[in-house]
């Protein structure tokens, strides 16, 4: 009898061990199928594989263009050439003649500088206010422009023209051509890279333009651009925020609002504080203050949770892998707090780009129209006029 009783135990322990080997195949192999998923579908690439865009300016000379717009972090390759005129492949020797400007076109990464970004740099690196030249460069074939691709692009460069103009840098107002974008074609191999190739002629071209001595008049040392679509200024505050220690952040938050934007946490959905906050305004980070969403991209997702359609502007957030609960999702941080904010998916609305940035209240702060100004966020006012 003991025999069989051993036997019995020892085949019993063997089942039992194959069930648990068993049962741990089968959660490998969900979870390897889960991760092959991708994150989401539509939404903004991790930083190692975000997709380049491409952008045509003139700023007068390209030789000067191409030097200045390759100093900017966020732009890869910068090829001076021609676009808007009259026939194929435009010559030095005959490009002004058949109507052809001078222009750069930019190869950048969004999730960097953005285009209204480089609008601005355009700015404050040229004469914007002469429609007929480029400092001592005469002819239309000189005159700064920016081309667009879309209304988004179109309206974005208006704005940051607009307020540049409502500033009153300059002595006169701002003749920037906005032009819908043309083929672009390249100029010859030995207008590439002139700056670098011809360094002491270049130098030489550039001093006695009268360029430098323009900038230098009307910006000083003013010249870096702003990241932004709105066009901030580099003075604000959030983008010199240092973190505080964890005690000093345990002590600044609730405990909520700490588990969800230090602890990578999720506050319980309908009871929080936003989601169903119909005021116009922009929501900023908890710690840092740096502005986030707007409420123009904010709709009713109906999953308890404030939602917007997309940050108020690309660079405004970052995005990370997360693997967490046996799932592959994009995690939302702020850019300078390092906040947990939320999770980007793919079933928002599909006429405002698709993507449900699906965030917890308890990572926000709400700022309305009204106290933009005074609470420091005066260059988002515009946005609701």
């Amino acid at each position: 009898m003991n025999n069989v009783k051993s036997q019995f135990w020892r085949v019993a322990i063997f089942l039992i061990v194959i069930v648990v080997l068993l049962a741990i195949w089968a959660m490998n192999y969900l979870f390897s199928k889960k991760r092959a998923v991708p994150v989401v579908k539509n939404s903004p690439p991790l930083p190692e594989s975000v997709e380049a865009k491409t952008a045509i300016m003139g700023n007068g000379c390209f030789w000067c263009a191409e030097s200045d717009f390759e100093k900017i972090s966020g732009v890869i390759d910068v090829v001076s050439g021609y676009a808007g005129g009259n026939g194929d492949n435009p010559t030095y020797e005959d490009y002004a003649q058949r109507g052809y400007r001078e222009v750069v076109q930019i190869t950048y990464d969004p999730s960097q500088v953005s285009y209204s970004g480089l609008v601005e740099y355009l700015i404050k690196h040229g004469d914007p206010t002469d429609a007929e030249g480029s400092f001592y460069d005469r002819g239309a074939q000189y005159a700064p422009a920016v081309y667009y691709e879309n209304d988004e692009e179109k309206n974005s460069a208006l704005a940051v023209i607009a307020e540049v103009d409502a500033q009153h840098v300059f002595d006169k107002p701002i003749a920037l051509a906005v032009i819908l974008r043309v083929k672009f074609w390249p100029a010859e191999g030995y207008h590439q890279d002139y700056y670098k190739e011809k360094s002491i002629r270049y130098g030489y071209y550039r001093l006695r333009s009268g360029r430098d001595a323009f900038i230098k008049k009307y910006w000083g040392d003013n010249i870096d651009i702003s990241q932004s679509p709105t066009a901030m200024d580099d003075s604000s505050l959030w983008k010199s925020y240092k973190k505080p220690s964890k005690e000093d952040v345990q002590k600044l938050l609730t405990p909520l609002q700490y588990k969800v934007t230090q602890e990578d946490g999720t506050e319980p959905p309908f009871s929080n504080e936003y989601d169903t906050n119909k005021r116009e305004g922009i929501y900023v980070d908890i710690l840092s203050g740096e502005p986030l969403y707007s409420s123009l991209d904010k709709y009713d997702s109906g999953t308890g949770w404030p939602s917007f359609v997309k940050p108020i502007a690309p660079e405004s957030v970052i995005f990370k892998e997360d693997n967490s609960f046996f799932s592959a999702r994009t995690e939302v941080r702020s850019k300078y707090a390092d906040s947990h904010l939320g999770h980007v998916f793919n079933d928002g609305p599909k006429d405002r780009g698709g993507l449900r940035y699906c965030m917890n209240s308890a990572a926000l702060r709400f700022i309305a129209k009204e106290d933009l100004s005074a609470s420091g966020y005066q260059e988002f006012v515009r946005l609701f006029e």
